[in-house]
C-alpha cells in the first residue's frame, strides 16, 4: 500500500539491541504484485536474499571501474542471491501474487540508501541543474521528480 509496492520489516541493533557487535541482522521484504525493493544499497553488508514466496526478479551493478554490469537473475521459491556489500541493487515481484523474502546481512547496522529517495529527495534539494547534466535530462523534469520526493 505504498508507491514501490513493498513493505521492508527489520530486525537490526536498533530494534535488538542484543545485536549490537555481532555482525548480523535480518529483514522480511513483503511484495505486492509487481512490488518492488528499489534500487538501493548497504553501505556497511553484503545480503544473502531467500525467497520464501512468488518470483522474484533480482540484480546488482557492478562498480564504474568493472563497466558498471548488471548481474540479475529470475528467483523462484527457495532460491537464493548474494549482493555484495556497497552496490546497488533491486527486487521486482514478477508474479500476480504476493511475494515474500528473507534477507540476512553482515551487519548489525547495515545501513540503506533507496537511490532515487536519495538523489531526489534530499533536503534541501540538489540544484536541478546539477542533477540535469548528470541524467542528461531537462531541468523541469528534475524539479517534478524532486516534488515526488
Amino acid at each position: 500500500n505504498n508507491a514501490v509496492g513493498s513493505n521492508v520489516t527489520t530486525v537490526n541493533v536498533n530494534n535488538l539491541g542484543g545485536l549490537n557487535t555481532l555482525g548480523i541482522s535480518l529483514v522480511r521484504i513483503d511484495y505486492a504484485p509487481n512490488g518492488q525493493n528499489p534500487p538501493h544499497t548497504h553501505p556497511r553488508a553484503t545480503e544473502i536474499l531467500f525467497v520464501q514466496q512468488g518470483t522474484l526478479l533480482v540484480g546488482f551493478i557492478t562498480s564504474n571501474q568493472d563497466g558498471n554490469r548488471l548481474f540479475a537473475k529470475t528467483l523462484n521459491v527457495g532460491d537464493v542471491f548474494v549482493f555484495p556489500e556497497g552496490l546497488i541493487h533491486f527486487q521486482f515481484n514478477l508474479g500476480g501474487n504476493p511475494a515474500v523474502a528473507i534477507a540476512a546481512l553482515s551487519s548489525q547496522n547495515a545501513g540503506v540508501i533507496t537511490i532515487a529517495n536519495t538523489i531526489f529527495g534530499s533536503k534541501p534539494d540538489i540544484d536541478p541543474n546539477v542533477l540535469a547534466r548528470a541524467f542528461q535530462m531537462d531541468p523541469n523534469a528534475v524539479r517534478n521528480l524532486q516534488a515526488r520526493f
